[in-house]
This record gives structure tokens, C-alpha cells and sequence, in this order.
């Protein structure tokens, strides 16, 4: 697929006009306050995995409404003092996996958390192991639509709340440092990683790669690419709908989580992506606050986006935070 979306010099001024809710603030202040009424109950269980250079975890945690949530822990071997830590979301329809596929941040002396994603992991990979025991509203097969007829419902309510609730059980493990904590994430990852970047206020750094769940008024009639194309065939069989999907939708679009962000960043797009369109990416990055802010392009990539080059991008840069 040749380049799509509009040119890079647009891109870096496009701005989204998704409409940003009145109580946005309020709503995320309620969900998170009602998620912490439970005792977080972070449990990390040794494994073993026949691996010498790492240990490693199996951790649960209380996410959205008390719900057990699986992780990874993954430290160096012999870990003895508090280290940087790096949190990673999960791309769209993944789970955590096995352990030894997140051996790269500990190799760098950090300690690694993964966490697992409700109700997904059978799609990609080696599996998850979280259920989602929330119900919802019809919808079209996927998650893009779960609970879309109130934010209250909505399937990424959880999802993110869990996240934030991820990074409060990463830094409660003693060999943590939660003043060094950056998140990172890739497609939905990256999406999740942004609201965590607007929701956690002090953390070290953010780095969303093509980032999944951003300026969803464009990305639902730009692509016809899933998941976004999740939301187009869910409103043309509930027909009239549209105005109350998209309102739904405003509370979770990482476009208003990045006018919020408080930490450095560092971003990646990819021109020729057809999931993630460059413009809804840029549309984050640009209404990122942090003035410290830098995005990779990689012009003739789709969804893969920067591959190993992007993890060496990020290799480099967070020498400089964590």
C-alpha cells in the first residue's frame, strides 16, 4: 500500500476534531477512585523458567472493580536494589505470553512488567490468561464495541483502569523504582500506554509505537481495516447510532489523554500503516503537552511500523529518563 493519508508536512500540524467530554476529567477521577476502593492485593509468585539470566514473577493484581489481573515480572538475576522500570501493554487481541519472550528490558538491567489484558490473549501469540467478567450491550464481535452505548459500560473503561492499577503493582514490588517508571506499548499498546500517560501523573517517560485507540472520529471512516472497522460495522446495523457511539467514544480517545501528558515522549508512526493511519498517531502526538517530545517515521512501513530499529530508538532514549 503506497502512502494513504496525508502528506508528512500536514501531519505534523493535523490536529484531531474529536470533541473532548465536559466531565472527561471527572469521569476518569470516579473510575479510578471506585477501581482503588479495593485493595490493589498485588501477589508475585516466583517461576521457574530454566532461565538463568532473568527471574522472573507470575503476578495478580486487583484491576477495574476488584477483578484478579495477570502480569509478568521479569527482573535481572540477582537483582539486590531498586531498578528502573519499564510497564508494557499488550497489541490488540494478544495476551502476556511466556516469559521468555520479554527478555529485552531486563537484559538492560530494568525490571519489566507485562501486563496481561482482559478478555484477550487468543488471537496472537502464547495466550493470556485474564477473563473480562463484564457483560455488555450487543455488540459487534471484537472489543471495539463492548459496552459502546455508555462510557460507564464501555469495555476500554476497564482496560484502561487496569492499567493504571498495572503500574501501581509494578512499583509495589521492593525491587521497583517508582520515581523511574516509563510506560510503553505498541498498536493497542500504544493506546493504552497514552492514557496511562495522561492518567499517571509522575511518571519518568511514555513510548506508544503506531499507536491503536486515537482520533477515533478519523480513524472509523479513514480505514477499513479492523479493529477500527469494528466501529463502521456496528453502526450499520444499529443505524441511527453514530452521535451516541462517538460520545462514548470521546471518554477513551488517547487524543485527550495526550493533552494531559505530564513526561517525556517518544512516539512512532509508519505512512504506510492501514490500522493505525498516520494521521490519528500524529493526532496524539500533537496534542501530547510535554514539551519533550520527539516521534520516529518510518515512510514505507504499514503496522509493523519501526520493528527491531524502533526498540533500538527506544533503547537510546530512555538511556536519558530511567
Amino acid at each position: 500500500m503506497a502512502l494513504f493519508d496525508l502528506p508528512l508536512d500536514e501531519l505534523r500540524e493535523y490536529r484531531s476534531a474529536s470533541t473532548e467530554p465536559e466531565d472527561f476529567d471527572a469521569f476518569w477521577s470516579k473510575t479510578l477512585q471506585e477501581a482503588r476502593t479495593h485493595d490493589l492485593d498485588a501477589r508475585f509468585e516466583p517461576v521457574d523458567t530454566g532461565l538463568s539470566t532473568v527471574q522472573v514473577f507470575d503476578v495478580t493484581f486487583a484491576g477495574f472493580g476488584g477483578h484478579p489481573v495477570k502480569g509478568w515480572l521479569v527482573l535481572p538475576a540477582g537483582a539486590d536494589g531498586p531498578l528502573p522500570l519499564v510497564v508494557e501493554f499488550i497489541g490488540y487481541g494478544g495476551g502476556r505470553g511466556l516469559p521468555h519472550e520479554h527478555l529485552l528490558w531486563a537484559s538492560t538491567g530494568r525490571a519489566h512488567f507485562v501486563m496481561d489484558t482482559r478478555g484477550q490473549g487468543s488471537a496472537w501469540g502464547a495466550g493470556g490468561g485474564t477473563a473480562d467478567p463484564v457483560g455488555g450491550a450487543p455488540a459487534y464481535p471484537g472489543f471495539m464495541t463492548r459496552g459502546m452505548d455508555a462510557p460507564e459500560n464501555y469495555y476500554y473503561r476497564r482496560v484502561f483502569t487496569d492499567a493504571v492499577r498495572a503500574v501501581e503493582a509494578a512499583r509495589a514490588h521492593p525491587l521497583t523504582d517508582p520515581a523511574r517508571t516509563v510506560a510503553v506499548g505498541s498498536s493497542q499498546g500504544g493506546g493504552i500506554t497514552i492514557a496511562v500517560g495522561g492518567l499517571v501523573p509522575d511518571l519518568a517517560g511514555i513510548a506508544p509505537d503506531v499507536p491503536f485507540l486515537c482520533d477515533f472520529p478519523r480513524a472509523a471512516t479513514l480505514t477499513d481495516r479492523h479493529p477500527y472497522r469494528e466501529i463502521g460495522l456496528y453502526l450499520k446495523t444499529h443505524r441511527g447510532r453514530t452521535d451516541e457511539a462517538l460520545r462514548t467514544l470521546s471518554y477513551f480517545d488517547s487524543v485527550h489523554f495526550a493533552a494531559r501528558g505530564r513526561a517525556p515522549a517518544l512516539f512512532s508512526a509508519a505512512l504506510e500503516d492501514q490500522t493505525c493511519p498516520p494521521s490519528t498517531v500524529f493526532a496524539a502526538f500533537n496534542a501530547w503537552s510535554h514539551e519533550d517530545k520527539t516521534i520516529e517515521v518510518y515512510e514505507f512501513n504499514d503496522h509493523e511500523g519501526g520493528g527491531p530499529f524502533q526498540e533500538a530508538a527506544k533503547l537510546r532514549w530512555m538511556r536519558s529518563y530511567i
